[in-house]
């Protein structure tokens, strides 16, 4: 059964619980919301058009085995720049923090490739020793920008260097990350 435990303001108000974490991050309209959907094989994460309608720290507990946790988006939503920085600190306590997280997937939009902030947040996940996946994002779409950055493994110390490729449409790639998390 899943469950939606909350939206959480404040990291300081997420439950404790003994069951692990995995977190989903990404620039805002990188699909973070029907991936989650998409793995969960259930409606429960929100969905939009909008980039930056996720605002707090989502959870939904799965099974009451595991927690799913889908993270304000960064870097797009058209917000003030206070907001915008009180979203990023607080993902960067979740992240630093959050001792039952296990692993942070990173998503980025396959169509343009990452960018300079998710760039950034793999630097600070290097040097803060936090575990992270790189997940591909919308492989069904047609790329739109060909001079991508390519990622390179050797230089991202806390990286898993297996990058996923997914399509939440197609659900492609969908079971790779059901079988890292545990979800049958």
């Amino acid at each position: 059964m899943i469950k939606f435990v909350g939206g959480f303001e404040r990291v300081c108000d997420l439950p404790e619980t003994q069951f692990p974490e995995y977190a989903f991050a990404g620039r805002s309209n990188v699909g973070k919301s029907s991936l989650i959907n998409a793995i969960l094989n259930a409606p429960v994460a929100r969905t939009s058009n909008t980039p930056g309608r996720t605002q707090t720290l989502n959870m939904f507990n799965i099974h009451d085995k595991i927690i799913i946790v889908d993270l304000p988006g960064y870097g797009y939503a058209r917000v003030s720049r206070a907001d915008a920085t009180k979203w990023m600190l607080r993902f960067q306590e979740y992240i630093t923090t959050r001792r039952q997280m296990k692993r942070l997937f990173i998503l980025i939009d396959s169509r343009i490739g990452p960018r300079d902030s998710d760039l950034e947040l793999m630097d600070f996940c290097d040097a803060n020793g936090i575990s992270y996946q790189i997940v591909y994002t919308k492989k069904d779409k047609r790329v739109r920008e060909t001079n991508q950055v390519k990622i390179d493994t050797d230089s991202h110390p806390a990286m898993v260097a297996d990058i996923l490729e997914t399509s939440a449409e197609k659900k492609r790639g969908i079971e790779s990350i059901r079988a890292i998390i545990g979800i049958k």
